[in-house]
């Protein structure tokens, strides 16, 4: 039979407590906001976001997330701005159900940022396309994409794309 394969990211050891199933409940950061800017390699798909410096960012082992290497931090929609013209160079991708909206530039193939299934009412933002110098801390949690039912209600990751509630 087929031997699986580590993920490689991140390059260094995970908390051995984060098993699929068993990641804790969402820690909402009480940082302010800062405004991160990034996007795809060819530089035609640019966005900014605004997010704590430090963020949790999820290693989805899902069929396409796993075989990209994709590890993004979620945030609320209206936190996510595209600039004038990206779309332009934009296409999507979608499988399974169809609820998570996998976008990818058109010219050098990299997803910046997507439509997660867990959280249809946000954005996943991929935390190696954030430009340098904003992202103080990443805190990496393990995502069951590949046994969702399982996993989603006990992963506390819808939490991440509602609003904060005002102190």
């Amino acid at each position: 039979s087929p031997r699986a394969r580590a993920h490689p990211y991140p390059p260094f050891p995970l908390d051995p407590r984060d098993q699929p199933g068993k990641n804790p409940k969402p820690t909402m950061s009480t940082e302010p906001e800062v405004v991160h800017s990034g996007g795809c390699h060819c530089r035609r798909v640019r966005w900014q976001v605004e997010a704590p410096a430090s963020v949790v960012a999820w290693i989805c082992n899902c069929s396409d997330c796993s075989m990209r290497g994709n590890t993004h931090f979620v945030v609320p929609k209206d936190k996510f701005a595209l600039q004038a013209g990206a779309g332009d160079f934009l296409t999507t991708y979608t499988f399974g159900t169809h609820t998570a909206k996998h976008t990818f530039c058109k010219v050098c193939g990299i997803t910046s940022f997507y439509i997660p299934r867990s959280n249809p009412d946000g954005v996943a933002v991929t935390a190696a396309c954030v430009g340098a110098g904003t992202l103080a801390h990443v805190e990496y949690r393990k995502a069951d994409g590949r046994n969702w039912e399982q996993w989603i209600e006990a992963s506390g990751i819808s939490e991440f794309s509602k609003p904060k509630a005002a102190e």
